[in-house]
């Protein structure tokens, strides 16, 4: 074959490739063929661990296609020099969830041709770098995303603390409140019950953050409701303010 039919066999198979037409690729790749660069983890470099690797690739992008900015060709190999351009909006890709952006990824590959098919792959080109750049993006997202969480948690689970210790005659009361993370579950609540009593309640939600947060504020409504009925013992308090809470979680929360 010439030097044109070689690079144009090797523009075919790009494309075929880039858009996932495996049964062109199986046509185009010789028996033997090995593809020297891993397009994915654990990728097999023989003709059936490359249609492997451009399957996860048409599962993960969509709207892809090859531009060729330059080709050489000498014996019987020719090198390409080609722009990439995928969108990213049909599933995860090495750890990366879709974005549904575009992507413009630069490529330099090696193709050797033996009889009139492709024996052999080298390529190098940027996606490892983009794909770890959209990476560290969603992780920044993701931990804004629980910082904001965790300040709403605060500003709940301090809003559900009293905002005065009463005084009661004989005694000294000095609450200190110091959660082990920046969210905790613990609690505590005073209630001013009939004939000077006062109820004092100390709690620990299972958990951290939003959902322990909403428990600790639902625990102290609830203990305050059902504790100023003077009807109940401390010990019926906790039991009925318990089986109305156990009630209302979801089995797959308890």
């Amino acid at each position: 074959m010439s030097a044109e039919e070689n690079m144009a066999l090797a523009r075919r198979f790009m494309e075929v490739k880039v858009t996932g037409d495996l049964k062109a690729m199986d046509e185009m790749m010789t028996p033997d063929y090995v593809n020297h660069t891993k397009l994915v983890p654990g990728q097999q470099p023989g003709p059936e661990g490359e249609k492997r690797a451009i399957a996860q690739f048409s599962a993960a992008f969509s709207n892809s296609s090859v531009h060729f900015e330059d080709q050489v060709a000498a014996g019987d190999k020719v090198v390409s020099r080609c722009i990439l351009h995928r969108t990213h909006d049909r599933g995860m890709f090495m750890g990366v969830s879709p974005t549904g952006r575009e992507m413009n990824l630069l490529v330099i590959v090696i193709h050797r041709i033996s009889g009139g098919k492709v024996a052999e792959e080298w390529g190098l080109g940027t996606i490892g770098s983009t794909l770890r750049e959209q990476l560290l993006e969603q992780e920044r997202i993701e931990r804004e995303r629980i910082e904001q969480d965790l300040r709403v948690a605060r500003s709940i689970q301090q809003a559900s603390l009293p905002k005065d210790v009463p005084t009661l005659e004989g005694w000294q009361i000095a609450p200190y409140y110091q959660p082990a993370r920046e969210v905790g579950g613990d609690f505590y609540d005073f209630f001013e019950l009939e004939d000077g009593r006062m109820g004092l309640a100390v709690g620990d939600a299972t958990g951290k953050g939003v959902p322990a947060a909403l428990a600790v504020t639902a625990s102290c409504s609830m203990l305050r409701a059902v504790a100023q009925d003077s009807g109940y013992s401390p010990g019926e308090v906790l039991a009925r303010v318990n089986e109305t809470l156990v009630a209302r979680i979801h089995p797959t929360c308890s």
